[in-house]
């Protein structure tokens, strides 16, 4: 152990007898070293190091320039150019992070209680001192320091977790009542930024097609900053800092300290400039897909504990589903949509074939699902019955429960395919907010139509499309405009029905219950939703009433 790594101790002391006496005392002795880390007691450090000044002025400035390095204070009370507590209290306010004990004479006892109460840790009486005593005044003051700190840390730790808890409340109040994307994610941010906590925050989302991660909310101390510096998700050193690392690793990634860590470098000046010190950067994330990024910034270095960044990372979490939510509304009430075309190759290759050895057409319209189970409903035209049924069972990529012919007909005739296979390319379109809107199968072609809201990232859903469905191919995509009619249907089914009021209703159009004469019975879907008849009875007249309550009489609810 080499002296900068020995203990180091400041000695303010006027008196030369007094200063060599406690010199001496530490001189000779390796206990205190042992006794404060006693992980170390078998290297060759030394007994402790001391710095004397005789000057309170001397001393504060050595302790300006190293305090980081000493250990404890030994403070003479009775200073040439300071005396009495005032001595006490300037040490006090210079060395937050330092313990002192205070050297007294023998009158001075009353003056030894009340600098403890100014903020020393203990003080000793001059003529009083021995070795053995001065070793474990030192030793106690010292640890009594460190669980000051320790308990001072925790107090702020917690503090600091009850107030991000607090705002964790309010953005899912947030989340529950706004309407759009661009207002979720101003409001997340200004939320953030109310309290003392945050000095600033941003969201951003990697631009279309390209690896720039572009601003789409902020609030706070900006002043620019985000006009200046440059974020990719690429390999260059823009996206080694926690926003690029974030959005290609789904993790949270916290910068404890701007000024010196190296991969804040690209943008470490225009940081420090606003008095940013530390950041945090929290993934927007639903289940695969990845919306963005939430930047936090602080005024303080190392302000982002892990509990803390556990915390914030639920709020992303929370955020994306938000996110998920409204585009899926969005996609279901707007007067217009995207819809994006795929062509799926090697899939339900025996309905294929039947359609292009008979020359006719397989249309699915409909998917419900319920619980673990899932319905497709469509139409068939140009296909034998018989020859239908039995394509569907050797489908092959999923298993068939059951095929029913809902509708009379020698070559049109309406359907139902049951299965409780889960559909991975059903389900990430599902997860990025699409809607199917129509499979089709025609002359050996299987043709997929999948419906999102205009705000959603196409980018993503086509690869992971793509990812999920090795046959799968894009072909094209569209905006589509919906009449006034039909986007208020979807309004009403979107945001007055429940779920369940939503799945009778739709399983029993598509089953064909309102048909006459009826393909299905209320007992047959009753038993397709695993309820009795009379509560599905019971849901499908309240979907009908809030539905018919909003054609006619607009919602007055």
């Amino acid at each position: 152990m080499t002296e900068s790594d020995s203990l180091q101790i400041l000695l303010v002391e006027d008196n030369p007898g007094d200063a060599r006496l406690i010199e001496e005392m530490l001189r000779d002795t390796e206990e205190l070293v042992q006794r404060i880390d006693p992980d170390h007691a078998d290297t060759d450090g030394g007994p402790p190091t001391v710095h004397h000044e005789t000057r309170l002025e001397d001393g504060l400035e050595y302790l300006d320039s190293n305090s980081d390095e000493i250990s404890v204070i030994l403070l003479d009370l009775n200073l040439p150019d300071s005396a009495g507590l005032e001595t006490v209290t300037a040490v006090v306010e210079a060395a937050e992070k330092t313990p002192i004990v205070v050297l007294t004479g023998v009158r001075d006892g009353d003056a030894g209680v009340q600098a403890i109460q100014r903020g020393a840790q203990d003080y000793l009486v001059k003529d009083d001192v021995t070795s053995s005593l001065l070793i474990r005044t030192i030793h106690h003051a010292i640890e009594r320091h460190r669980q000051e700190l320790e308990r001072e840390r925790r107090r702020e730790q917690l503090e600091a977790l009850n107030q991000l808890n607090r705002i964790g409340q309010d953005i899912t109040h947030v989340v529950i009542t706004t309407s759009t994307r661009e207002e979720l994610e101003q409001q997340v941010c200004e939320r953030l930024v109310e309290s003392d906590a945050y000095r600033f925050a941003w969201i951003g989302a990697v631009s279309r097609g390209g690896q720039e991660v572009t601003p789409r909310a902020s609030a706070g101390v900006d002043e620019g900053y985000l006009d200046e510096v440059t974020i990719t998700v690429d390999d260059s050193e823009t996206a080694k800092g926690p926003a690029g690392k974030a959005i290609q690793t789904r993790e949270v990634h916290a910068m404890q300290d701007i000024r010196t860590d190296p991969e804040y470098e690209p943008w470490r000046e225009q940081a420090i400039e606003r008095g940013y010190e530390s950041s945090v950067a929290i993934p927007i994330v639903y289940e695969e897909l990845i919306y963005g990024v939430i930047n936090v910034y602080s005024a303080s270095p190392r302000a982002f504990t892990t509990p803390e960044t556990e915390i914030l990372g639920r709020l992303g979490d929370v955020v994306g589903h938000a996110i998920t939510a409204l585009e899926r509304k969005d996609a279901l009430v707007s007067d217009s949509v995207l819809q994006l075309e795929f062509q799926l190759d090697g899939v339900a290759g025996s309905l294929v074939s039947l359609s292009r050895d008979e020359e006719g057409t397989v249309q699915i319209n409909q998917l419900v699902r319920k619980d673990e189970t899932l319905h497709l409903y469509g139409t068939a035209n140009g296909l034998s019955r018989d020859g239908f049924e039995e394509a569907v069972d050797e489908i092959g990529a999923i298993t068939v429960d059951d095929v029913r012919i809902l509708s009379p007909g020698q070559n049109g005739y309406d359907f139902e395919i049951v299965t409780t296979t889960a559909v991975p390319l059903f389900e990430t379109i599902a997860t990025h907010g699409g809607r199917i809107r129509t499979i089709t199968i025609e002359d050996g072609d299987l043709r997929m139509l999948v419906e999102l809201s205009r705000s959603s990232d196409t980018r993503q859903l086509i690869e992971r499309v793509e990812d999920n469905c090795a046959g799968a191919s894009y072909v094209a995509q569209r905006t589509i405009d919906r009449t006034e009619t039909s986007v208020l249907d979807h309004s009403v089914l979107e945001s007055q029905l429940t779920d369940k009021q939503r799945t009778a209703l739709e399983m029993a159009f598509f089953a064909g219950y309102f048909d006459w004469p009826r393909a299905s019975t209320g007992e047959e879907i009753a038993e397709r939703l695993d309820i009795s008849p009379a509560t599905f009875t019971q849901h499908l007249r309240a979907a009908e009433q809030k539905f018919f309550q909003s054609v006619f009489k607009g919602d007055e609810s």
